[in-house]
This record gives C-alpha cells, structure tokens and sequence, in this order.
C-alpha cells in the first residue's frame, strides 16, 4: 500500500471510532436512565412516596404546599404509633368532588410519568393526612376541665395543637371507643380539619380503617427552608397504652 493510500484510509477510521464512540455513550446513557427508572418506581411502590400538602387542616406542623415523604412500609410491615402523621385514602365522603385542572395532554402525560417514580403528587387530592391520636380499643373523649383531650382517661398535653388562648382541644365534646383494625385521628388546626370528629356522624363513626393508610409522614421534603423530620411527639402519649386496659374496665363496672 503506497504512503498517499495509508494517509486517505485513516480519517474515515476515525470518523468511524467517534461514531462508535458516541453510540456507546447513547447506549450507556439509556441503560443508566432505565434502571434509575425502575429503581424509583420500586422504591415509590413498597417503600416511600411523596405528596404535597393540599390544606390547612395540620398547621402549623404542615403548610399548603410543603411537600412530604411518606413512609409506605407502616402499617403493613411497621406498625402505627400514637402521634404519627399519616397519610390515608378517603374512608368515604370525607373529601368533596373536585373539577379536574386539565392543562394539555403533554402536561399531563408528563405528570403521570413523573407520579409513577414519586417525582410528581397527581393523585395528593384523593387522600387525607391526620395525626393519630386512638388506636384499636382506644377510649378518645373530650374535654377536661381545662380543655384538655383523653385517651384511656390519660390528658394530653398536645404541643403540635394550633388553637387560640382559652380554646378546648376540640371544638366539640364527644366520647368515642376505637373498634378493631382501625384509627380515630385528628387535624393539628382542630378548629379548621374535617377529621374523625368532623364526620362522627357518619355511617363509619369518623373513624379511618387500617386498610386505607397509606403510610406515617417521615420528613417535609421541600421546600428546603421547611426540612425536617416530622415527630410524633412520645411523651404526649405517654402512659396511654399501659391505661388501655383499665379504661375499659372501668367503663364496663356499673
């Protein structure tokens, strides 16, 4: 082969290595953009999921707009504890019908596909989110003297409560047993939650079936001036559960 047909040979070999080149890139890029897909879809199917936060029924704990992370391994593999921010599906008429926003299909579209990894919150309308006060045999009744609620004859000193000087921590009297394999649970805005009190009344005596959680709320997750890790506030409840039982037994003497 003479020098001038080596040195007309090598630019096509080249172009030929950085077509390969990028085609390696593209196929690497797909590959890396496939598994974070299916890792996060898994991850929002058994372990967390995000939503925003649609109402002022838990101020001042959570504002209109923060967004959550919840944790979707309580109740099923993690059990509920007293005090836990839960988010739960509507038990029934809790939620009033709302127009659907429609903006265009690509918007749309994209929305839903960013909901199948928790990047996006399309369905946060559908569900409710309360904090748990009674658990399953429960006795939850209001008020004291000096306002204050019970569970299981225990007063709770309920530093999350937003409630003006003087307030009851209700805004109505009410004595309710928690039945089996479900929750009584409350609005942290007491004056302003449509929560177990607000739909005593109904066919399902206000109370949320263990089936419709969710999840317990972990962190607000943005925005980031609003971080942090949301309690459930132990020693409000302490000695609740140790007084389950006598509270039953005193409601059964005569």
């Amino acid at each position: 082969m003479s020098e001038t047909e080596s040195l007309g040979t090598r630019p096509v070999r080249r172009h030929g290595r950085r077509r390969s080149g990028w085609l390696v890139f593209l196929r690497d890029l797909v590959v890396i953009l496939v598994v974070a897909f299916l890792v996060s879809f898994l991850l929002k199917t058994f372990l967390i999921r995000s939503f925003y936060i649609p109402s002022s029924s838990m101020e001042d704990t959570l504002q209109v707009n923060d967004r959550i992370i919840v944790n979707e391994l309580v109740p099923k593999v993690m059990p509920v504890q007293y005090g836990d921010v839960v988010v739960f599906k509507d038990p029934g008429g809790w939620l009033t019908p709302s127009a659907h926003q429609g903006s265009n299909w690509f918007v749309d579209a994209g929305d839903w596909l960013l909901s199948l990894i928790g990047l996006s919150t399309a369905d946060a309308d559908d569900h409710l989110i309360k904090r748990v006060i009674g658990l399953p045999g429960d006795e939850v009744a209001c008020c004291t003297a000096s306002g204050d609620l019970t569970v299981n004859g225990v007063p709770l000193d309920e530093p999350y409560l937003k409630i003006a000087p003087g307030q009851d921590s209700a805004p109505a009297a009410f004595d309710v047993t928690v039945p089996a394999n479900s929750l009584w649970v409350m609005g942290d805005n007491r004056f302003n939650s449509r929560d177990s009190l607000g739909h005593i009344d109904d066919p399902g005596g206000g109370f949320v079936p263990m089936d419709d959680l969710v999840g317990k709320a972990l962190v607000i997750s943005w925005p980031i001036s609003r971080w942090r890790v949301l309690d459930n506030y132990p020693l409000t409840f302490a000695g609740v559960a140790e007084a389950r039982g006598s509270s039953a037994l005193a409601a059964a003497s005569p």
